[in-house]
């Protein structure tokens, strides 16, 4: 029985639940409403088909609401000179943000810029810096990257204090990524504040230290593991600056977050809401005012296939519409030729007007929240909030982010989540259009860069298993 005979049998136009339940059952026929109409997320979170309105709901807000969120795109071309004129090219045609991804970063699937001030400098050289957000990407050595871009605005006569950078400086993101730290634990976490304490007397509007989730995501993290191992993170970070006795008030604005968004539309929604709820949340039990979460959103790799790349578009376009309708401040799309090699101009012309579309046609930006008071995305939040700060508290007991993984406790609990999912797949209870639901009958060309992969950090002081990225079509044997 079709949706027509549901309408034809409800009599009122707003039935209350007890009386929607019973048409349900009907049309169902006999079938089992828990196994048709009810489902759950990978952190066992019961999704409804039907919600009531919440009518005490909150909006949660944007750093800056009255603005776009930013359109980054990523800059990881080992070739500098193709980099340069990529990143001119993307500022020209609408791109207001510029992720500089360097070669060893976790999240540069074996690709990235040349780890050297000359890259830096290259790429950024004609770059209107007063009108774009430029970050870095999270890389073993964010440190010295930062100082390569400070000592380049100086040459530039840039004064940092009026750009939007972000120096994407984080530890745990890196040691799950690589495996390595380039220094102890203990040396790492004495040395942090020092280290960072002329960056804050600069004055620089813009994040220091990110909380990385991408790293975690990417390697099959649920949802509430990325963001309890995000707030883990970023709480060792205030740790840091207290044990250094630095002022927790004027710390906190400079911590970002960086996680990734799938084609779970609503999940993806609910994700980045609950992120803001739970760094206020840490906020508050650290008694300092609460500063908004400054967050970067990006595609999810693990969701891309090699098959049918074109369905890639699909998905990374719905991923970026939950972003930006869950209120990140800025998103970069994964070209969706990626699990090809490196992506060329046409699928990073993709990306970027995907987004342009989004904001200039679609006006998303032009409500503050608009998910605010959706009895589905508010439990959906409240209950990721919930499962995220469960795992928080489990990594604070294992000692911290760094000795849990040191100890491999979180990526025990990620290979976990990952089987599971895995294994729904591979039983037919998930499908991948394109992959293993409908798989297409022919391989076409799909363009790429030349360029060589290159090889994992193997340096460091500090070891753990590392957490690599896996896409899903890779890790249940359906990837051609």
């Amino acid at each position: 029985m079709g949706a027509g005979a549901l309408n034809h049998d409800a009599e009122l136009p707003n039935p209350d639940r007890q009386r929607w339940l019973a048409l349900a059952e009907k049309a169902l026929a006999g079938g089992s409403f828990e196994e048709k109409l009810v489902s759950h997320t990978d952190d066992a979170i019961r999704i409804e088909p039907l919600y009531d309105r919440s009518v005490t709901a909150e909006p949660l807000a944007r750093a800056n609401p009255r603005s776009p969120w930013i359109v980054s795109q990523r800059i990881d071309d080992p070739d500098i000179d193709r980099a340069k004129a990529q990143a001119l090219e993307d500022v020209a045609q609408g791109a207001t943000g510029l992720s500089l991804v360097f070669e060893g970063a976790p999240n540069a699937f074996g690709y990235g810029l040349p780890r050297t001030a000359e890259a830096l400098e290259t790429v950024l050289d004609g770059v209107p810096l007063n009108r774009i957000q430029v970050r870095i990407d999270a890389h073993p050595w964010s440190r010295a990257v930062a100082d390569w871009l400070v000592a380049f605005l100086s040459k530039r006569r840039s004064d940092p204090a009026k750009l939007n950078l972000s120096f994407g400086i984080d530890p745990a993101a890196i040691f799950a990524g690589t495996g390595r730290l380039r220094m102890s634990i203990e040396a790492l976490q004495a040395s942090m504040p020092q280290s960072l304490a002329h960056f804050f007397s600069m004055g620089v509007p813009g994040v220091l230290l990110e909380a990385d989730g991408r790293v975690f995501h990417n390697a099959g993290a649920t949802e509430a593991q990325e963001l309890g191992t995000m707030m883990a993170s970023a709480v060792s970070y205030l740790r840091m600056f207290e044990e250094a006795r630095q002022p927790l008030v004027y710390a906190a604005p400079h911590i970002g977050f960086a996680l990734s968004v799938d084609q779970d539309q609503f999940v993806s929604m609910a994700k980045v809401r609950a992120l803001r709820r739970l760094w206020a949340r840490v906020q508050e039990a650290c008694s300092i005012s609460a500063s908004t979460a400054n967050i970067h959103a990006e595609t999810s790799f693990r969701m891309m296939t090699l098959a049918d790349p074109e369905t890639n578009i699909l998905r990374s376009t719905i991923a970026g519409f939950a972003a930006a309708a869950g209120g990140a401040d800025s998103i970069s799309i994964l070209p969706h030729t990626i699990a090809h090699g490196l992506p060329a101009g046409f699928a990073r012309r993709v990306a970027r007007n995907t987004q342009l579309i989004m904001a200039n046609e679609s006006h998303i930006d032009h409500v503050v929240d608009p998910a605010c008071g959706s009895g589905a995305v508010e439990a959906l939040t409240a209950e990721l909030c919930e499962a995220a700060w469960e795992e928080f508290q489990r990594i604070e007991a294992e000692g911290g982010v760094l000795s849990s993984l040191q100890q491999g406790h979180i990526q025990k609990r990620v290979q976990a989540a990952s089987a599971r999912r895995n294994a729904a797949y591979q039983a037919g209870e998930r499908a991948i259009i394109g992959t293993t639901l409908h798989p297409s009958k022919t391989e076409r060309p799909v363009e790429t860069l030349a360029a060589e992969r290159r090889p994992a950090v193997t340096e460091g002081v500090a070891v753990c298993e590392p957490l690599f990225p896996v896409r899903i079509d890779q890790s249940i044997g359906a990837a051609p």
